[in-house]
């Protein structure tokens, strides 16, 4: 029988996993501090309206998505695995590496399962883009680059918190480790908090990677390049259908005492349709029903917080 799932938080996220998870057939109650949101959103997709303690106790509810403010995130997860329940919950899972440690040791120690909600990580495209890396295609790899720029979204929180852990996810995902050493740059420009910044990444091996975030940019960027030594992939969230993928057969060699290079045009490769929120809520749904480990778990979620601490430290 497909698990029954509820959604704490209606808020601007959390309603789109509730909308989600009602087309999916797997939604059976909302909640939220506020009832009278969670029975609007209950009306309109004929579930239950609860409070969100109701929710995590209910026995006619196998699981949970948490899509509440990140200070809050901890206590109700855990309060849920205690309960019973396996829990998604969105990102970041809290605002503190220990908060964040004891999310997971609760999970552990009550057998449930924890996923965080790293969307992009169920990208079609991203997913491609993994599959032809894991091919060779491009050779070793070498260096990372995301770029993720745009204007607005002043949440109170910075920037760094707000934006980078989704290209932190799809880092630490193609890097199979966690980072040797971290660096971040931060400016404030237009606002109280840092509003760009960027973060370096060394991993084992001679990997490295590159975060570039602003909340301040006149123009939208939504890239994510692989470098390899036979070639670069670049996926491009805001190109065309179709052009998303592109291939880069460039090619550079010792030549003498320097180097020399040769440009390759692109060649956009072929993807999967599908909507990634889609995708993230099946795969939980399918870890639940047959009890498997989520592609992005208890591991990625803490390393995802300590390196968001470490990158841009909270004020007292």
């Amino acid at each position: 029988m497909q698990p029954r799932l509820a959604v704490i938080g209606c808020g601007q996220w959390g309603q789109n996993h509730v909308r989600t998870l009602s087309e999916i057939g797997a939604l059976v109650a909302v909640a939220d501090r506020n009832i009278e949101r969670a029975e609007a959103f209950a009306d309109r997709y004929g579930v239950a309206a609860l409070e969100p303690e109701a929710a995590i106790e209910s026995r006619e509810i196998d699981a949970l998505v948490l899509a509440l403010p990140a200070s809050v995130q901890g206590e109700m997860a855990r309060a849920a695995f205690a309960s019973g329940k396996d829990v998604l919950i969105e990102k970041p899972i809290s605002l503190d590496p220990a908060d964040a440690e004891a999310t997971a040791a609760a999970a552990r120690a009550a057998g449930r399962l924890m996923m965080v909600g790293h969307v992009v990580r169920f990208h079609p495209v991203f997913q491609r883009l993994c599959a032809v890396v894991a091919e060779g295609r491009i050779g070793t790899v070498r260096h990372l680059i995301a770029n993720r720029m745009g204007l607005g979204r002043f949440l109170g929180m910075d920037v760094v918190w707000d934006l980078a852990p989704h290209d932190l996810s799809l880092i630490l995902h193609l890097a199979g480790s966690l980072p040797t050493e971290i660096h971040s740059r931060r400016r404030i420009v237009l606002s109280d908090e840092t509003d760009i910044a960027d973060i370096e990444l060394d991993f084992a091996g001679g990997l490295k990677a590159e975060v570039h975030v602003s909340r301040v940019s006149p123009y939208r960027d939504r890239r994510f390049s692989v470098i390899g030594t036979e070639g670069m992939l670049t996926f491009d969230d805001l190109a065309p259908e179709g052009e998303k993928l592109g291939l880069y057969e460039h090619k550079v060699w010792r030549s003498g005492e320097g180097f020399a290079f040769e440009n390759a045009p692109v060649t956009f490769l072929p993807t999967e349709p599908g909507l990634p929120l889609d995708r993230e809520l099946r795969h939980f749904i399918d870890c639940v029903e047959h009890r498997r480990e989520p592609d992005t778990g208890p591991v990625e979620a803490v390393e995802t917080v300590r390196i968001l601490a470490e990158a841009s430290p909270l004020k007292d």
